[in-house]
């Protein structure tokens, strides 16, 4: 009985890991939000929790829901103070069905807290502290198998 319930719940999940089997083209624009607070003095490295904020839909299939689970770290940051490097972070990685997916995006994206100053002209803090809830894209540098 124990084997034959074994079974089942093996079949089980393997079926539901094929039902997605889908592939999110490269080029795809992926829109996050930031779930904790990021500064620029924030060591290279350092996680960086997202969110998905709109599904992503392969042949009009929702395969990634809202509020799907991204990693993401600090590429470079102005920790170093002789550094003259700005904040920025990339995604690294999706989490789907209890896995870890790696993801390759087009490359970091750079954080700032902008204002205007004039109709024409930015202003950014050289010291950023980014809140949580930023909205980042990311594009798929390469297609993203799940």
């Amino acid at each position: 009985m124990k084997t034959v319930l074994s079974i089942a719940c093996g079949l089980l999940v393997g079926w539901a890991c094929q039902a997605i089997g889908a592939t999110i083209p490269a080029g795809t624009i992926l829109t996050v939000y930031t779930l904790q607070t990021v500064s620029s003095i924030d060591m290279p490295g350092t996680p960086v929790p997202a969110q998905l904020v709109q599904p992503a839909a392969v042949n009009g299939k929702v395969v990634l829901p809202a509020g799907t689970y991204f990693s993401g770290k600090i590429i470079t940051s102005r920790r170093l103070i002789s550094t003259s490097d700005r904040l920025t972070v990339n995604l690294i990685g999706v989490r789907l069905g209890g896995r870890d997916i790696p993801i390759t995006t087009t490359g970091p994206r750079l954080l700032a807290n902008n204002f205007r100053a004039s109709s024409d002209v930015k202003v950014s803090l050289a010291w950023d502290t980014i809140a949580a809830g930023k909205r980042l894209q990311f594009q798929l540098a390469r297609p993203l198998v799940l």
